[in-house]
């Protein structure tokens, strides 16, 4: 066969397809937002088609449900309350809360066959009202239905008005992986009540505060101040000092992820989640009886900790961090951190090699040049990571723990 003459990069065609979609969604803070005189609720569904009657369809966390057992009943009187705007689709859906429905295909199959049952259309509503583990799963329910269908957050615990529920991820738990299966997928809106923070237990209004001490610190000097002076009145929930630490905590995530130049984490960074990756890996071993925010606590003090042992930041700035997290409550020890696996390693290291796999590419991990200043390093120097979590060890006493460890120091420090 003959020669055309002609090279073959000369009959190749190439067409690009370029176009941007803005994303907008309001982040709003009320009180008793199911009360039919705020109209805060009917306003944000009708905010695209004013004269149209909107259909919803709710799904309800079990532990929300349990702190307000009428919660049901006010959400469908509220619907009646505005019948030209609003079409409540049945009764609210019951489902748990927690870490459980995300590993739980048939609680994401329920909220899925739901959907399709009212034939939930993209012009209607999916209303999530929880924690942040059941909007991820309530999220991904409803991106996946029709390719996505509108989507309203309502968080009702302090880690979810402060941090997730204001972001733009969706996700479930799948192969032993926080988060394996998800989407990047904006709200429709969100909907912030301070009566869900009020009827909170203990242990889960400190646990949230851990995102809002972890974004000042790697984003905002003066938040970090106002925290450690208004410790005190967030430890004893003081309402004006939860308030403004939530709207803070949120506007920080807000500006990140709108002006920080990667919403949807298409590079190898993620640069919001200053001590998740020991955190990540902690919830697993302690098969989520840590909550995310008591885990991600004692990630920001081991990674604080890093960043002084390795000249990022001043030393001392350590026990200020640490300080801070106690006085808020939190404990900054896990036995599961001296956890080895079959070959002698922590197996809390494990994280590192997650968190890389989870976006791909070079191993980003956001630590400290400063109190309220993050910096994105690639290597990460694992016998020094074994130092600061022996440092930890030694702030809580934990007896045989550098016994343990010992033997395993040594083989880092020779391999």
């Amino acid at each position: 066969m003959e020669s055309s003459g002609e090279s073959l990069s000369t009959v190749t065609n190439t067409m690009w397809q370029r176009f941007t979609v803005e994303y907008a969604y309001p982040v709003s803070f009320t009180r008793d937002l199911f009360n039919p005189r705020n109209p805060l609720l009917r306003d944000t569904l009708t905010q695209r088609e004013p004269d149209k009657r909107h259909r919803f369809l709710v799904f309800l966390d079990e532990g929300v449900l349990d702190a307000c057992p009428d919660l049901g009943e006010r959400i469908a009187a509220y619907a009646r309350a505005w019948p030209e705007s609003l079409e409540l689709l049945g009764k609210p859906v019951t489902l748990c809360g927690g870490e459980n429905i995300k590993a739980d295909t048939q609680g994401i199959e329920q909220m899925q066959e739901m959907i399709f049952e009212h034939r939930v259309d993209r012009h209607s509503y999916v209303i999530g009202v929880g924690g942040g583990a059941l909007l991820d799963a309530c999220g991904y329910a409803a991106a996946t239905a029709h390719r996505g269908i509108r989507h309203l957050r309502v968080p009702t615990t302090v880690l979810s008005q402060n941090d997730s529920g204001v972001g733009v991820k969706n996700g479930i738990n799948r192969f032993g992986q926080k988060n394996w299966m998800g989407t990047f997928t904006p709200p429709f809106a969100v909907l912030n009540d301070q009566d869900f923070i009020d009827a909170l237990p203990e242990r889960d209004r400190i646990a949230g505060m851990a995102e809002a001490v972890k974004v000042a610190l790697i984003r905002d000097t003066d938040f970090y101040a106002w925290l450690e002076q208004n410790s005190e009145a967030l430890r004893a929930f003081r309402t004006d000092a939860m308030r403004t630490m939530i709207e803070r905590c949120a506007a920080l995530h807000l500006r990140q992820i709108g002006h920080g130049g990667d919403p949807f984490e298409t590079g190898s960074a993620r640069p919001l989640d200053f001590g998740h990756w020991s955190a990540h890996r902690l919830e697993q071993l302690t098969q989520y009886e840590l909550r995310h925010g008591e885990a991600v606590a004692i990630g920001i003090a081991l990674d604080t900790r890093y960043s002084v042992t390795c000249g990022l930041l001043d030393a001392g700035s350590e026990n200020r961090v640490c300080a801070l997290l106690e006085s808020l409550g939190f404990v900054l020890w896990h036995p599961k951190l001296a956890l080895l696996d079959s070959g002698g390693e922590l197996e809390v290291l494990r994280g590192l090699d997650d968190f890389q796999e989870h976006l791909g590419g070079e191993l980003t991990i956001t630590l400290l040049g400063g109190l309220g200043h993050g910096v994105e390093v690639h290597t990460i120097d694992r016998v020094q990571v074994t130092d600061a979590i022996d440092w930890l060890a030694d702030r809580q006493a934990t007896g045989g723990y550098r016994q343990v460890r010992s033997a395993h120091r040594a083989d880092l420090l020779t391999g």
